[in-house]
């Protein structure tokens, strides 16, 4: 009877091991996978940063709006609009684009007042998003 209790132990061990062999080649490939994963997808191009900043309120009007992307832009189909806050549209000047992700127009003269930034971008890659925000500004 104590043989049988070995051999079943030794059986017994010799499955374990393979469970834990099994467990460790899984463990390998998960990491594997993981650390050879393709990298996050790339060419929407988000808005950074801005001047005036989002949401901002400034004691005069700024001379231009500043819009930075995470991405390199296609100037030619991108667009930037200013609307007073009664959505009536203000001219500003011509779309620049200084910078590959750089996307600026001067401003005129404004009143106080809540103004929105309306943006549209296409990234090099055809990728288009689009977005707003406000800035107020205070006069004097």
């Amino acid at each position: 009877m104590a043989a049988d209790r070995r051999d079943g132990g030794a059986h017994s061990d010799a499955r374990n091991g393979g469970v834990m062999t099994a467990r460790l080649v899984l463990a390998a490939v998960v990491a594997a996978l993981f650390l050879l994963r393709s990298p996050p997808a790339r060419g929407h191009a988000f808005l950074e940063h801005a001047e005036p900043h989002v949401g901002s309120t400034v004691g005069a009007t700024p001379p231009s709006i500043t819009l930075t992307f995470t991405e390199e832009i296609e100037a030619a189909f991108s667009k930037v609009e200013l609307t007073d806050a009664s959505g009536r549209r203000i001219e500003t000047g011509a779309l620049e684009h200084p910078e590959s992700n750089v996307l600026t127009v001067s401003l005129p003269g404004l009143v106080p007042g809540s103004y929105t930034v309306n943006w549209s971008v296409v990234s090099v890659d055809t990728h288009a998003t689009d977005g707003h925000f406000t800035f107020t500004v205070k006069g004097s």
